[in-house]
């Protein structure tokens, strides 16, 4: 239990919770959920699913009818072709993560994984007996992954290398030629690729990738999606994992009859609903997303020692705040105890986050203009570092 890690975001909101209870205004810029309600339809179909009688077991590895759409679905947009039969359905995303470590790695096998990076992958990797293996994101790169520093960290010992585009915390997003050069290094190793793809319906100036799509590569990758940021579904807990065969499908639905026998079938119905129905409402979300994005990387970019860099995906901003000498936790503390705003510290997503805070603009752009209004009052009380050029003064 000592190796398991935790999500700092569910710590910081209890903090901000707290302050709320004592009278404190807080503005909450931690949690990454869209603050957009699921699509009535969607809702509309799990209430005549348990109308309907929905209200018993599933078979393990998800309904036929989902696994069929889900197939479909990843068939279309990543130019492969998907069986059902390599379609497992969780209760969110997280048990692909958790059931991927547990069926691959053995004791003091390698992992790589991006740091910054979803905290849940290095508690996992941890969990399972292996070894995670930092492959950093650097601002310089836009906080993509280094191709080639990836390439140099592979070993014998390397299982699993995982890759998450677009990035929580960063927004960042990998190229085409990234894959290209990932998958002609690494193809022929013993290896397999876990491709988190959550966010793969929120991009602004460009198109998700997944190195699933890449000739040859297909049959190497465990694709991650999910139900829960596309579709604002973040508490009905509907994922799914795509694996490379049937054969390691069925190993991952031997660990969800060993845990959670399967996933609530009215939820399932939703996500049958959401992949087949209108998607108008995801579209304009994202819509309103991009307006966010622009308008948060303008109010930062203006905050004498801040800088932050345009995200591509996701609704996350990583400002870099190394201007100011303090720790990132220490400095989203202050930011929550002085200025009533919660945030995250970059090492929250691991060692590679110190000099940056995530904050999540998933909430309305009267509440982030606060927010970031109270950020630029209590940062501009700090004396910035003699490095920050005079400009940034």
């Amino acid at each position: 239990m000592r190796r398991l890690g935790t999500e700092t975001a569910f710590e910081v909101l209890a903090r901000a919770k707290k302050l709320e209870s004592e009278g404190r205004r807080v503005v909450h810029l931690e949690i990454g959920e869209p603050d957009f309600n699921t699509p009535e339809h969607i809702v509309e179909a799990a209430v005549e699913a348990l109308r309907n009688g929905w209200h018993h077991y599933t078979p393990s590895a998800g309904i036929l009818p989902l696994r069929e759409a889900i197939a479909a679905e990843i068939s279309r947009t990543r130019n492969i072709t998907v069986h059902p039969d390599q379609v497992v359905v969780t209760p969110g995303g997280k048990p692909i993560i958790f059931f991927s470590m547990l069926a691959l790695v053995n004791h003091g096998d390698e992992v790589i994984y991006p740091n910054p990076g979803f905290p849940i992958y290095e508690s996992m990797i941890r969990f399972a007996g292996g070894v995670p293996v930092a492959a950093p994101l650097r601002e310089e790169l836009d906080f993509r992954m280094d191709v080639d520093e990836v390439i140099s960290l592979v070993t014998d010992r390397t299982r699993l290398v995982v890759l998450n585009s677009p990035n929580n915390p960063t927004g960042s997003a990998l190229e085409q030629d990234d894959l290209e050069k990932l998958a002609s290094a690494l193809g022929d190793h013993n290896l397999l690729f876990f491709s988190d793809e959550i966010y793969s319906h929120m991009t602004y100036d460009c198109q998700a990738l997944s190195i699933a799509s890449v000739p040859g590569m297909q049959q190497k990758t465990i694709i991650l999606d999910g139900f829960s940021k596309t579709y604002a579904m973040t508490g009905w807990r509907l994922g799914y994992g795509v694996f490379p065969s049937a054969d390691l499908a069925a190993l991952i639905t031997k660990l969800m009859v060993n845990s959670n026998s399967c996933t609530a079938a009215f939820t399932q119905m939703a996500g049958l609903a959401a992949l087949t129905g209108d998607h108008t409402p995801v579209r304009q979300m994202i819509q309103t997303f991009e307006l966010r994005r622009n308008r948060v990387v303008e109010l930062l970019n203006q905050i004498p020692g801040v800088s932050c860099r345009l995200p591509r995906g996701a609704f996350y901003v990583f400002p870099n705040v190394k201007s100011f000498s303090m720790k990132s936790s220490e400095l989203a503390s202050l930011l929550l105890k002085e200025a009533g705003v919660a945030l995250l510290s970059g090492t929250a997503f691991g060692e590679y986050g110190e000099g940056y805070l995530r904050l999540s603009y998933a909430t309305s752009m009267e509440l982030l203009e606060e927010g970031i209004g109270k950020m630029a009052e209590t940062l501009g009380k700090l004396k910035l570092s003699p490095s920050v050029p005079s400009a940034l003064k």
